[in-house]
């Protein structure tokens, strides 16, 4: 199953950035990475009937990580998730 998972910044500090995520701007849920910790949490999870939760939170913290590692700690404005 293709799908696209959309990431929008929400807040960034030294410690950590916080993003809303989910298939549209409508349904959305709230995911936080921890830079120092290197950890990702979900803080609010995805509500779209018939999908489990996971499936958006899992993709979406692909994302984040990759930004962490690959990118350099840099943390666009928005981004997506694309498989």
């Amino acid at each position: 199953m293709a799908s696209m998972i959309l990431l929008v910044k929400q807040t960034e500090d030294d410690e950590k950035v916080i993003y809303r995520f989910g298939p549209n701007e409508r349904k959305m849920g709230l995911i936080e990475m921890n830079k120092i910790k290197e950890s990702v949490k979900e803080l609010e999870p995805v509500q779209v009937e018939g999908v489990n939760p996971s499936f958006f939170f899992n993709r979406a913290a692909q994302r984040l990580v990759r930004c962490l590692f690959r990118e350099g700690g840099k943390f666009p404005e928005r981004t997506t998730f694309e498989s």
